[in-house]
């Protein structure tokens, strides 16, 4: 259900949340689209677990052009990066023999700072190599293990950040109320150039964006805060591009709410089978409910007990025909 999620749809949401397994803490992924949805729980939430739940159950390394391109933006040893280029592309059946490659280049793959960018890059040239992702935006919150590939910045969660500021005075109250409501008057027209896109509406939409953020209040804080939402420009206004990606993850979060819930009731998960089967219950019953299907009529097509409602198809080939 994930791989056909990932092969055909136009973009992904993504968010995370904590989650108890084996009296430790662990971290629940969301992945899902506008027909699907998948969890994936994880003892940890960096950008190799994510890459890693991006590939789905392959197990592969491959370093190809994809790869390459991820580690010419990475701070590695040029001199590295130059020796694996030389040897060419190549793909590897599982780690072992990668981390094998890697070490006759030079490379000390003991250090865990100096082989991170390595398996990331491996790990992403194999979900390339596999046609997964695609051309698909992946659209976040801005967490750092999401910004990967074609990416896209929630328009909710870039506000937000302007509620985490304290202002010490009536005037600076009133800067920062002032710039919400043009940031809320700017979203609202991203909203209308969804609805139709235009090429000349999007020229003018870029200039209303460099206009607001290059205000400078004299608010040391705001003013840093602005500065900071302007670089991330490509990735707020990825909406002019593709009009059919969303402003924001509340799509995640609607999704995630429901794991939640089910943490609060029954606490966390013990065995390996058990995690699995929370996370796979989750995401049929979330899938089923964007596919327009009864959960407890799938339920019982698969299990041979409901005879009185039509077979239900593979969900997985649902996934791509509405994609």
């Amino acid at each position: 259900m994930l791989h056909a999620g990932l092969v055909s749809a136009p973009y992904v949401t993504v968010d995370d949340t904590g989650a108890r397994h084996a009296h430790r803490n662990f971290h629940t992924t969301q992945i899902g689209g506008e027909h699907f949805t998948a969890f994936r729980t994880a003892p940890a939430k960096s950008r190799l677990n994510f890459l890693a739940l991006l590939r789905g159950n392959y197990q592969d390394y491959v370093l190809n052009d994809a790869a390459f391109t991820i580690l010419d933006g990475r701070p590695v040893d040029p001199v590295l990066l130059a020796r694996l280029k030389r040897s060419g592309p190549r793909h590897f059946a599982n780690q072992v023999p990668f981390l094998q490659h890697l070490a006759e280049h030079g490379i000390d793959i003991f250090d865990t700072e100096t082989l991170r960018p390595f398996a990331e890059a491996g790990i992403w040239g194999a979900i390339r190599h596999h046609g997964l992702v695609g051309n698909a935006v992946i659209v976040s919150d801005d967490a750092g293990q999401f910004r990967v590939g074609t990416h896209a910045l929630c328009w909710v969660h870039a506000e937000r950040l302007l509620h985490k500021l304290m202002p010490a005075t009536p005037h600076q109250v009133k800067q920062v109320e002032t710039l919400r409501e043009l940031i809320w008057h700017f979203y609202k027209a991203l909203k209308a150039y969804r609805r139709r896109p235009d090429a000349r509406a999007a020229l003018g939409l870029q200039a209303r964006f460099d206009r607001i953020f290059s205000i400078r209040t004299g608010y040391g804080e705001l003013d840093k805060l602005l500065l900071r939402l302007r670089r991330r420009k490509p990735e707020l206004l990825r909406v002019l591009e593709r009009p059919e990606i969303p402003l924001h993850t509340n799509a995640s979060e609607r999704d995630l709410r429901g794991f939640v819930i089910k943490r609060k009731i029954s606490g966390g998960t013990v065995s390996r089978n058990g995690r699995q089967a929370r996370d796979s219950m989750l995401g049929l019953s979330k899938t089923c409910q964007k596919l327009g299907l009864s959960f407890w009529h799938y339920l019982g097509d698969r299990l041979g007990i409901c005879t009185s409602h039509p077979a239900i198809p593979p969900l997985a080939t649902m996934i791509v025909a509405r994609s």
